[in-house]
């Protein structure tokens, strides 16, 4: 029987952040920042012929939560709008809102719960050394996947020491 051999090392890390994203807008602007700005010198690379950008997005996950109160308060129902980009989270959550019929369906009325928001954009990242590795940025964490070379780690920790909003 035939063995499995290791042929790659790679690792990943974590940083859980003391206080949570403050908001959508406040994500996307980092998240867009890291496209944008390139602080990892990621490098453009060929892929079945195209050519891919230094950092993209590659997976994004944004839920919206609606909460549904009765006139003493009380939380009676609440509806969570999954989205796959920021744009559709702020239509949809907008939609939900101003849906009447739900809210009578339900029985309360409806208010947006931001605080129980989630949001998570997973980047693909090229570095010069040819490594592809992902910064995932969540509204509480920010990991870094599938690396081997020590010196990524540093580099996005040196990027996320410097920034308030990932203490």
């Amino acid at each position: 029987m035939a063995d499995f051999i290791q042929t790659t090392n790679t690792k990943s890390a974590v940083r859980d952040l003391s206080v949570p994203i403050a908001d959508i807008t406040t994500f996307d602007v980092l998240v867009q920042d890291i496209i944008d700005t390139n602080p990892f010198g990621c490098t453009s690379y060929e892929e079945q012929g195209v050519t891919i950008d230094p950092v993209v997005r590659s997976q994004e996950r944004y839920t919206a939560k609606v909460i549904y109160e009765n006139l003493e308060a009380d939380t009676i129902g609440e509806v969570s709008v999954r989205s796959p980009t920021v744009t559709a989270f702020g239509t949809a959550a907008s939609h939900v809102m101003a849906d009447d019929d739900l809210a009578t369906a339900i029985g309360g009325t409806q208010s947006r719960d931001t605080a129980k928001d989630t949001f998570s954009c997973k980047l693909k990242c090229h570095d010069p050394n040819g490594e592809v590795y992902y910064v995932t940025l969540s509204r509480s964490k920010v990991r870094i996947s599938s690396y081997a070379d020590d010196a990524i780690r540093a580099t996005v920790e040196t990027w996320a020491d410097g920034k308030p909003e990932l203490s």
